[in-house]
């Protein structure tokens, strides 16, 4: 690109905006789901942890290495529309796996969904309900309700085994009572799998009948049978081994992020050298409001979506791989937009070695290794709240509309709060802000293990804007007082790194061998108190680290007089402060 070039930031801020607004409503689409997207496949807690936990890994080695080489090989554009194209495709592979067993979509299948499977196709075919095992017995007065009419209708010799029944057959015979009954069972069943919803289901009563009442007739002469485990091959739970499954989506997400991870890195990048050539980088920094939007509308119209449609779209493909479609339609329309983009790369080479000095700041400074452990630890706490707070929910009985609109409050919270972010860190400094963000996080995770319904977690999400958006701001605004000239952003990508990257995976892969052994509940109050002790030892280390004021020679011009250093004896020492405030300094120089 040309320098004699006119450049539009307004234009290229705008395509920027819309990019990233449809960039992350189809990310949206998917990413908070796929953990529950898995579990319906028959993965468990382990074996997702493992799977998100590469995914994160890839993210923050894979993407940084990808960008550096788009930008000195002068490919940005053509790996961003490649990106774009190819994460469609290898997005859509997720839902060619089958899952392990149809019964454990159903098992996590809307509450509302359930019911629709017992009709009158079924009635006609088959008594195929699933129970979940559990300690209440299945001794119910609709079963014996059942039973005692079916024996009355043998005895009276009116059980037969033909396809059609006349007219007469029906009324003759209480039928509607036949269908109350099976009602009462099907609500005794759900309400079983709601008490015993981490259980996986054995038993099934299974019978392949003519007609209903024949069907009846066949659970009643012998119950035991019927409620014994590993029935029909055909129907019941496959007891098979969920590694095959586990190797395929492995395969598919490691392909899918190798190609999705560089495209944030890389758009971000170019658009923020494209800013710093025009003198336009403060400009840069509200881009993330349009994203957040984009996530709170692909998040909540997605759900409202799915939540309409039967449990499974065909033979065996699930409603959930509409979060998929979802996905590919909007980064479709993000390729079309990433046309209009605007690219440019700097001649300078300075990328690696701010990183480098990045890296060397976060050691050299017990403000910055406090800020660096702490958004690590933060990032290992969190991801189990990303993967794992759905599950809960699920458990709870939340349809994913509740789970979609948890997302998008926690979102808007933080967009809302922004607002007051500079009222904010003033009236509690930058550690002050750090111990609310913390507190609040703590309450987060402990409220999540008391869940006690489907909605009972959307009040506590407008915590998200502390617990995420003041930590951020706060641990920037700590970072910032000690890098050098042009080191910030540099210093902000590896804080982000350390935490959405190293931490997430080492919380991933940790957080699903205790839900395993210890159970969601467990998990989330372990992270609570893991969380109130670090927060306490954050305020004692603090409060003993040296009060070293550092001049931040980047911001010097932009400084309000509030700014200047109460301190004769630094501005004495300080030649360039003493330069800028003394006209008669640069005359006699």
């Amino acid at each position: 690109m040309s320098t004699n070039k006119q450049w539009d930031v307004n234009k290229a801020l705008a395509v920027a905006s819309l990019f990233h607004f449809f960039s992350s409503a189809g990310n949206a689409c998917v990413i908070p789901f796929l953990t529950l997207y898995f579990r319906q496949l028959g993965l468990t807690a382990p074996l997702v942890g493992i799977i998100i936990g590469i995914k994160h890994l890839i993210s923050s080695l894979w993407a940084p290495l990808c960008s550096y080489f788009a930008k000195s090989h002068r490919k940005r554009k053509v790996l961003i529309t490649g990106s774009l194209l190819c994460s469609v495709g290898t997005g859509l592979l997720l839902t060619l796996v089958p899952p392990l067993s149809k019964d454990v979509v159903y098992k996590y299948c809307n509450i509302s969904q359930q019911s629709k499977m017992v009709s009158a196709e079924t009635l006609r075919t088959a008594t195929d309900v699933s129970v979940t095992s559990g300690k209440p017995p299945l001794t119910s007065s609709a079963f014996q309700e059942l039973f005692n009419f079916t024996d009355a209708q043998k005895k009276n010799g009116k059980i037969t085994g033909e396809v059609g029944i006349t007219a007469d057959h029906y009324n003759n015979r209480p039928f509607g009572k036949i269908a109350s009954s099976m009602n009462a069972i099907n609500e005794m069943i759900q309400e079983l799998e709601t008490l015993t919803s981490n259980e996986t289901p054995i038993h099934r009563l299974e019978k392949e009948t003519k007609t209903p009442e024949a069907g009846l007739l066949n659970v009643n002469s012998n119950p035991e049978k019927n409620l014994s485990i590993g029935g029909s091959t055909e129907f019941s739970l496959l007891q098979t081994n969920p590694h095959p499954i586990f190797l395929m989506v492995l395969g598919a997400v490691v392909f899918w992020e190798l190609l999705a991870a560089p495209l944030e890195w890389m758009v971000d990048d170019s658009l923020y050298e494209y800013l710093d050539f025009v003198d336009a980088t403060d400009r840069y920094g509200k881009l993330w409001i349009w994203s957040y939007l984009g996530a709170s509308g692909g998040a909540c119209g997605i759900t409202i979506f799915v939540d309409q449609l039967n449990c499974f779209l065909s033979a065996k493909i699930s409603r959930l791989a509409v979060h998929f479609y979802g996905y590919a339609v909007l980064i479709t329309l993000t390729l079309l937009i990433s046309v209009f983009l605007p690219i440019h790369v700097s001649k300078k080479t300075e990328h690696v070695n701010k990183t480098v000095k990045a890296l060397n700041l976060i050691g050299s400074d017990g403000r910055t290794i406090l800020s660096a452990v702490t958004v690590f630890l933060t990032g290992v706490i969190g991801s189990t709240v990303q993967n794992f707070l759905f599950w809960q929910m699920q458990d709870q009985g939340s349809s994913e509309l509740y789970m979609g609109v948890s997302v998008a409050i926690g979102l808007i919270a933080e967009i809302v709060l922004y607002v007051f972010k500079s009222k904010l860190l003033r009236a509690l400094s930058s550690n002050g802000t750090v111990a609310l963000s913390l507190s609040c996080l703590s309450a987060q995770l402990l409220y999540y293990s008391f869940l006690w319904n489907a909605w009972s977690v959307l009040p506590i999400q407008m915590l998200c804007a502390f617990s995420n958006g003041a930590l951020w701001w706060a641990v920037n605004m700590l970072v910032d007082d000690v890098a050098s000239p042009g080191t910030e952003r540099a210093l902000h990508i590896v804080l982000q790194g350390l935490s959405y990257g190293c931490g997430a995976s080492l919380g991933s892969f940790a957080g699903g061998f205790v839900v395993s052994h210890f159970g969601l509940a467990v998990l989330y109050r372990a992270c609570s108190i893991s969380l109130a002790l670090w927060l306490i030892l954050f305020l004692i280390v603090q409060s003993k680290l040296p009060r070293q004021k550092k001049i931040n020679y980047s911001r010097l011009l932009a400084a309000d007089p509030s700014d200047e250093s109460d301190s004769d004896e630094e501005k004495e020492r300080d030649w360039l402060v003493k330069a800028m405030k003394d006209e008669t300094f640069s005359r006699n120089w």
